[in-house]
């Protein structure tokens, strides 16, 4: 075969003109060559970046610097999160008068088992006898030894409640808790025969935040070296596999910076940091790898770097660019719940998406170019050379061409698997965990206490918070109304029902029946609301009264999210069938790709609800179940997914059409570009979600519920669906739908056009000027998978 010799502008990435062949004497004039088409926003920008090398990488440098630096140069404090409904005016009503809050805690003495019944009375005399030695550090101390002490016993007569509020100010809260703990303590000491169980509102609060911190230092310092490791598998060198690092932890750096200088008007809070960290790794990684992987075939098939970098721009990039801009359009849906902490989880995700785009067309092109055939130095042995030439998978392959030959059988199999998977989430319990139920047994010893006393005592340790805008003799008078209707209540309002004067206002503590956020716990809570405060506190003139708490709260946040989620999905789901529409000027191929997307995170709905509110593996992940999902992630799994999982359905749609484009066309034709868009795109594909699936599976390693949820749905619905979905359902769906999948109704053809992505006139050219670099295997890859990846 002859083989053509590189020019040196050719070596120096530039591709060099063909001569044009003179016309034979006597011959008619041939017709002008068309113009070539102009290049695409996205192929221009990273092709300026390749050919400003330093400016890019500059810019792109003082970009992150100056996003990280401008906090710094804005006075300010940020703005703290309102939670909905009537639990958020309680709130406000507090947070306005700038005065503190108010902080209780609640102590439950009882004797051990087998010991004098009168040790526990001995150790709550000696507590209440402590606390109110101290009064500089609490007040209000409240027990069995004082006025009306029947509230502070337990039904059974055998526990003991000691309540007592924690004072202020804030500068001096931590030293009064803790030297009120100290006395807890030494109690419990000098009282071997009695079991003392101390929980309340800085303890609970304290044992929870911890634990977060802790599962967040653990995901991180366990997800980032699964993460090396998988691009070290994927890459097989070192500096391949720092690149989409660099641009992941940049981006994830510029947006935090941002997002410090926005939380002055825009509420942003630890939880949300977390989820945008993750977002940002996972869609800059996964952006580079569709870039890399791109640029890799082209060099394989002898491109020079420039022109590699621009075939990868017009076809990954634009993927890219799509991929993104759905990712932050599904999520600014979240904003329609108006919800605060979603809209600090909204700006967080679009900013960091938006940066990882931006680089991903801009740096990211300057790298390669400046480090050409470099990219591959530092190979990983036994592993670089396989990994550095780019190839297809002959799994996937196999798996494609057996879905082609039988779609109607294949795709009908999966889509049933996939339905009987969903089932479980018809019977979906939106339910939030209480601080009691949200840690594992054992995580923490005030959890642990808490719901001990929570069985003793229901709702002491997590009780209502009534806040009243007077504290006047009236509302006191009202007040005290109040244990009349907790005693007609049916068990609904529990005792003990304390006040506490909070600047003007009232704070007034009523414990409710049920665990806390369950179903008798929120009919509880509608009777305090609607019958008992305003036949009380609500009747007195002038007194504003709202109910928060840890049930009020949960309670108008289900509510509310419950009642927006309907708007979520149609905004998203009408303006990603747009974006499809418009990249792929289609209708079926949104259509099939929507539907795709609700089945797979259908499927993952029913194993959240199978595994958490079942209460199935339960020893194996460590939690305990409560009957209920926590009543933000399905909304909030549907968003993310939605936009993550179209990163690389794009892409390999995109990959699917660049063959089409350039098929002979028929049936033939047809299965042929599916099955070498599939074989092409699975080592990128099943590397980003690889990656996605690791990272998100460490939170089903964490301590808090709420995160064991979030890992488990997520890591299962990437799984599904970069397997049952990329695998077979798609590939089954264009099958049936043939040409019908890339075109229009009534605008037939669509093959050998030109636009951004496909094959145009131009790289026509620079592919018949390299047909004699093919090899023989090449020629038949092309005939057996339609055209190949060095036609664009």
């Amino acid at each position: 075969m002859l083989r053509r010799i590189k020019s040196e502008p050719e070596r120096a990435g530039r591709a060099e003109p063909v001569p044009r062949a003179e016309p034979a004497e006597g011959a008619p004039p041939a017709p002008p060559a068309p113009p070539a088409p102009r290049a695409g926003v996205v192929e221009s920008v990273a092709d300026w970046s390749a050919g400003h090398r330093t400016a890019a990488i500059a810019g792109w440098l003082l970009l992150v610097v100056v996003a990280v630096m401008s906090s710094s140069l804005l006075p300010g404090e940020q703005v703290n999160a309102t939670d909905p409904g009537e639990a958020g005016r309680g709130q406000r009503m507090i947070s306005e008068l700038d005065a503190g809050d108010s902080i209780r805690e609640n102590v439950m003495i009882r004797p051990r088992t087998g010991t004098d019944p009168a040790a526990g009375r001995a150790a709550t005399e000696d507590l209440v006898a402590a606390l109110r030695a101290m009064p500089d550090a609490v007040r209000d101390v409240g027990s069995p030894l004082g006025a009306h002490g029947g509230r502070w016993l337990s039904e059974d007569g055998t526990a003991d409640l000691v309540t007592f509020e924690v004072l202020g100010p804030d500068a001096e809260f931590g030293a009064h808790y803790e030297a009120a703990s100290a006395a807890v303590e030494k109690v419990e000491r000098a009282h071997p025969g009695a079991r003392v169980d101390q929980a309340g509102d800085s303890s609970l609060s304290s044992a929870v935040d911890d634990g977060i911190k802790d599962d967040m230092k653990r995901a991180e310092a366990t997800s980032l070296p699964l993460t090396v490791v998988i691009l070290l598998v994927v890459f097989g060198s070192l500096i391949a596999a720092g690149i989409p690092l660099l641009l992941a932890a940049t981006a994830v750096a510029g947006a935090f910076g941002l997002l410090d200088t926005l939380g002055r008007w825009v509420p942003f809070n630890s939880a949300a940091s977390a989820i945008v960290l993750l977002i940002g790794m996972a869609v800059g990684i996964d952006y580079s790898l569709f870039y890399l992987r791109r640029i890799r075939e082209e060099r394989a098939a002898g491109r020079p770097v420039r022109e590699a970098l621009r075939i990868a721009s017009r076809t990954s990039g634009h993927a890219v660019v799509v991929s993104g801009l759905t990712v932050m359009v599904c999520m600014t849906g979240l904003l329609f719940t108006g919800v605060d902490v979603f809209k600090g989880l909204t700006l967080g995700t679009v900013l960091v998406v938006g940066l990882a785009v931006l680089g991903s067309v801009t740096v990211l092109p300057a790298l390669v170019a400046a480090l050409g055939d470099r990219v591959d130095l530092g190979r990983i042995p036994w592993l670089g050379r396989r990994r550095t030439a780019a190839g297809r998978s002959r799994f996937w392959t196999a798996v494609a061409e057996k879905v082609v030959r039988r779609p109607l059988l294949t795709g009908g199999t999966a889509a049933l698997l996939l339905a009987l998977m969903a089932l479980p989430a018809s019977g979906m319990h939106l339910q939030d965990a209480t601080q009691i139920q949200s840690l594992p047994r054992g995580v923490s010893a005030a959890a642990d206490a808490g719901a001990r006393m929570q069985r003793v005592f229901p709702g002491a340790a997590t009780p209502a918070r009534v806040v009243v805008s007077d504290d006047s003799p009236e509302v006191r008078a009202a007040v005290d109304a109040l244990h009349e209707q907790a005693a007609r209540s049916d068990g609904a309002l529990r005792e003990p029902i304390t006040t506490a004067p909070v600047g003007g206002a009232l704070v007034v503590r009523v414990p409710l029946a049920g665990a806390g956020t369950d179903a008798e716990s929120g009919r509880a809570l509608e009777f305090l609301r609607e019958r008992a405060l305003p036949a009380t506190v609500g009747a007195v003139k002038g007194a504003e009264v709202a109910v928060a708490g840890r049930t009020a709260t949960p309670y108008d946040f289900t509510r509310q999210v419950t009642a927006r989620t309907p708007v979520v999905f149609a905004f998203v789901l009408v303006l990603a069938f747009v974006l499809l529409v418009v990249a792929f000027r289609s209708l079926a191929l949104p259509l099939v790709s929507i539907a795709l997307n609700l089945l797979s995170i259908g499927a993952a709905y029913g194993v959240l609800v199978a595994v958490f509110q079942g209460g199935r593996l339960e020893s194996l992940l460590d939690f305990n179940a409560y009957g209920g999902v926590v009543s933000w992630l399905p909304l909030f799994m549907f968003v993310i997914l939605f936009g993550l999982s179209m990163d690389y359905h794009i892409f390999i749609l995109s990959r699917i059409r660049e063959r089409w484009t350039g098929s002979p066309g028929g049936p033939d034709g047809d299965r042929e570009a599916i099955v070498g868009g599939i074989a092409a795109s699975a080592g990128v594909v099943t590397s980003a979600a690889a990656i996605m699936i690791g990272v998100f599976s460490v939170f089903t390693t964490l301590s808090a519920i709420e995160y064991k949820m979030l890992g488990t749905g997520m890591a299962v619905a990437i799984l599904i669906d970069a397997t049952v979905v990329r695998g077979v359902l798609l590939p089954a769906a264009l099958a049936l739908l043939g040409d019908r999948a890339w075109t229009l109704p009534g605008r037939g053809g669509g093959r050998g056009g030109s636009a951004e992505g496909h094959e145009t006139d131009s790289d026509k050219t620079v592919s018949d000027r390299t047909v004699s670099d093919e090899t023989d295997r090449d020629r038949t890859d092309r005939h057996q998978y339609g055209p190949s990846t060095t036609r664009a």
